[in-house]
């Protein structure tokens, strides 16, 4: 009798493999030492296939030149199936790169870094209608341009490092 794979199984009678494998795990089909099942088997639990057929359906081969013709459809149909989904990446990357460079703008010209914030404060001064009427505003993160900061004069030298014997035979010095 004829041995079938799960799969030719499944297909032949149109069920789920997983069907099939729980049909072999409670015991009612059983498999072969190649781990194939009998058709009889299989008759015996699911009844006589639906369709009358053979598991693997051949391909009618009228010429080899037929044959040749369906392998090159598939290749042809593969390869438009692979050049689709260049295109979709193509896309999807260009896109990345547009959304990319709209967030990354070019520098400002009137935009000043931390050191150079004279020039900042000058045209500043420039656009206040009247300079003495109005009183600079403190938002407390800037200090005013003649305010200087105090540094204290004098510091005090390190005392000089001692070595571990110093330490106990020169206490106070």
């Amino acid at each position: 009798m004829k041995s079938l794979s799960v799969v030719e199984l499944s297909k032949l009678y149109n069920i789920n493999r997983q069907t099939i494998y729980n049909h072999i795990n409670k015991g009612i089909l059983s498999k072969n030492s190649d781990n194939k099942i009998d058709l009889a088997e299989a008759i015996r639990v699911f009844g006589e296939p639906v369709k009358k057929q053979d598991v693997k359906e051949s391909v009618k081969v009228d010429s080899p030149s037929s044959a040749e013709v369906l392998l090159l459809r598939q290749q042809i149909d593969m390869l438009k199936n692979q050049l689709d989904d260049a295109k979709e990446r193509e896309s999807f990357y260009q896109n990345q790169i547009e959304t990319i460079q709209r967030l990354l703008e070019a520098p400002k010209p009137h935009m000043t870094t931390f050191t150079d914030q004279g020039p900042v404060q000058t045209s500043m001064a420039k656009t206040d209608p009247e300079p003495d009427t109005t009183e600079p505003k403190h938002d407390g993160l800037t200090t005013p341009e003649n305010k200087r900061i105090p540094v204290p004069e004098h510091v005090e030298p390190e005392p000089q490092k001692r070595g571990f014997l110093s330490r106990f035979f020169l206490p106070n010095g």
